[in-house]
């Protein structure tokens, strides 16, 4: 009240005095005062610099062109004005303030908007008359309507005080990349907004406002610093996208930029410190050594039991050797792996956990190598190096470390299919940093890995302690041999599905064509090698069949569009992503979802299938805005949890039921 008397008798004071014409009268609102500023007190040109100044009762605030959440920008009305062909308003950089656990973008306390006027007739004298229209909050919110008018004759001087109070505001629109900052890159998905930005001198307290289309709205940023303060990396929550371009405005103290966003396929990863990748790494190598008791690896610990006795004549030493060879087999694969990985995403290709067994190449080339090792387990095939290599090596204590090298490299290539604890967050961390952190971490699951190489190496003594060598070796390599052979006759189902059943007959007819040859020991290294590339070749040269979705009984297929329309009717959705060459899927399914109880819960539900046997980019989009780069991944959704709840890599019943019930009514 006090705050309101004072401006009146301001206002009375200059209805006393002589008007100066680079300033109109001050329009008195319930809770705001408004005035006209110009630069000088006539028209001297085309164009006219003049300034709207708002002042606001303390607590309350006024709107930025971009409001937040609620809230209204200005508008001005220059129907009224004489002379006066366009006016621009230009918009000072806003401040953040939240009412009711509201974002809200604008102003308090007082604000000038600076105004660009161009008259029709730069000889005639102007008439400004702009109905201001503004909204202003604090407990409750007022729309105001205040009306201003200056009188501008031709020609003037210049206002110094009124031009300074105009070139202050000038001063505080955000400018462009100028200002020494600039937005590295920017995502946009369903649930939020990242981005990374640069600054030339370091932040000190920045903020950002986002901006696509009037629709568009944003949460509180979490922003974090790196590099000195010069890299941001933010993360706003995503209350309604908008559509259009995207530009952000960063402000920090006294500077501010309005900048172009273009989206990227992929968010910048967040800024970590020394302390979280060496945590990572820690969990990453967990994640390894368990993949050593995973379904995905069962098929190749007939390789490592081999190994194991095959190396129980042999010297302390070349023991030693051997098992450290298989262990650097593991971590080549895997620092083999994190190349192509970095070189894929270099090229703009997003990349996940065990896609590899999506291509029919890949999975040929796996079969042939099963073949091979089934071959070398009945005795009808060497793997080792080089005759000279041999030689030498069998000089040293034993046969070469070629074959023991290839071992762990395999049981590397068949331990990527699925996911394991720990191996999730490990791979979605590692995808959405750098180079560094992708070797690092892709090299510490390899380490993880090979651990129980490398405790064999450390101790030699552990294989003695096997059964002594006999009669029974032939038969335990005849029924590894035969269990190899059982794990092509996977991969070719696998390939069935990937690739359709011509591919996978005429694949099948090639490795029949190797193992015969194989048999018959005609020139083994040769018929290997030429039968491996032949498997390639098929699976490269023939047909893939169309993908066509598959309904699996009561299961539907995936749709992501489907699930907000069913949560909102009140019903609960189930989404298993799975693939034919997800051993721990199959297992998920066979103890878990089948069995009795379970399957009893999810009838009530809307169950859904995500099938990732071959490439799908909509079921790798859904992974990605979920955070995981690889399956098994089931998600529940529900009335009381419309975002899904997760559930982990590995089932249980316990943990099905407690998410389905979490998430309905």
């Amino acid at each position: 009240m006090i705050r309101r008397v004072a401006l009146l008798i301001a206002a009375l004071s200059a209805l006393a005095l002589p008007l100066r014409a680079a300033e109109s009268v001050p329009a008195l609102g319930n809770q705001v005062t408004a005035t006209l500023l110009t630069a000088t007190d006539g028209v001297t040109g085309e164009t006219i610099s003049a300034g709207l100044r708002i002042e606001l009762a303390p607590g309350w605030k006024t709107y930025w062109r971009s409001p937040g959440e609620v809230g209204l920008p200005p508008e001005l009305d220059w129907s009224g004005s004489v002379n006066v062909a366009d006016a621009a308003l230009a918009f000072p950089a806003p401040t953040r303030f939240e009412a009711f656990d509201i974002q809200n973008f604008g102003y308090e306390g007082a604000v000038t908007f600076p105004l660009t006027i161009r008259v029709a007739d730069p000889t005639a004298p102007a008439r400004l008359d702009v109905a201001a229209n503004l909204l202003v909050c604090a407990e409750i919110c007022i729309p105001e309507t205040l009306t201003l008018t200056l009188d501008l004759p031709v020609g003037g001087d210049m206002d110094e005080g009124a031009a300074a109070q105009i070139s202050e505001a000038v001063a505080r629109v955000p400018g462009g990349a100028e200002t020494g900052l600039s937005v590295t890159s920017a995502h946009l998905d369903a649930t939020a907004l990242t981005v990374m930005a640069r600054a030339e001198t370091p932040f000190a307290a920045p903020d950002l406002f986002p901006e696509r289309g009037p629709q568009a709205s944003f949460g509180a940023p979490d922003i974090r610093l790196t590099d000195g303060g010069r890299t941001l990396w933010a993360r706003l929550p995503v209350l309604s996208a908008g559509e259009g371009p995207l530009t952000v405005t960063l402000t920090d103290g006294a500077r501010a930029a309005t900048l172009d966003a273009p989206l990227a396929a992929t968010a910048p990863p967040p800024p970590t410190g020394a302390a979280s990748l060496w945590w990572m790494i820690l969990i990453a190598a967990l994640g390894g050594l368990i993949l050593n008791a995973m379904p995905c690896v069962l098929p190749v610990l007939s390789i490592k039991l081999a190994s194991a006795l095959q190396a129980q004549d042999r010297a302390p030493a070349r023991i030693r050797a051997g098992f450290l060879a298989a262990a650097a087999g593991v971590l080549a694969f895997f620092l083999a792996l994190a190349a192509v990985v970095i070189a894929l995403r270099a090229g703009g290709v997003a990349v996940g956990w065990g896609i590899q067994f999506q291509q029919p190449a890949f999975l040929a080339l796996m079969i042939g190598l099963m073949a091979v090792f089934a071959a070398n387990m009945f005795g009808w095939f060497e793997i080792g190096l080089g005759q000279g290599a041999q030689t030498r090596m069998a000089t040293a204590g034993g046969p070469g470390l070629g074959g023991d090298f290839a071992t762990g490299a395999f049981a590397a290539i068949m331990a990527t299919p699925c996911s394991a604890p720990f191996i999730g967050t490990a791979v979605t961390y590692a995808l959405t940093h750098g180079p560094v952190e992708i070797v690092a971490l892709f090299g510490a699951m390899g380490l993880g890995l090979a651990t129980p190489y490398l405790l064999v190496a450390a101790r030699p003594d552990l294989v003695r302690r096997l059964p002594r060598p006999g009669r029974w070796m032939g038969t335990v390599r005849a029924v590894l041999g035969g269990l190899l052979l059982l794990t092509a006759l996977w991969l070719l189902s696998v390939l069935w599905a990937s690739a359709g059943l011509r591919v996978a007959l005429a694949t099948a007819l090639v490795a029949a064509v190797l193992l015969g040859a194989l048999a018959l020991r005609l020139r083994p290294a040769l018929t290997a090698t030429a039968g491996i590339a032949a498997l390639v070749a098929t699976a490269l040269l023939l047909p893939v069949a169309p993908a066509t979705p598959v309904t699996d009984g009561p299961w539907q297929p995936f749709d992501q569009a489907r699930i907000a329309p069913a949560i909102a009717a009140g019903e609960v959705v189930f989404v298993d992503v799975t693939a034919d060459w997800c051993l721990t899927c199959k297992a998920n399914k066979r103890l878990v979802l089948d069995s009795a109880d379970v399957a009893e819960t999810l009838s009530g539900t809307v169950r859904m299938r995500a099938d990732w046997t071959r490439p799908d980019p909509a079921i790798a989009a859904y992974l990605r805005d979920h955070g995981r780069f690889g399956i098994p991944f089931n998600a529940v959704y529900g009335p009381r949890a419309p975002e899904g709840i997760a559930l982990p890599e590995l089932l249980t019943e316990a943990a099905v039921l407690d998410a389905i019930a979490a998430a309905g009514n």
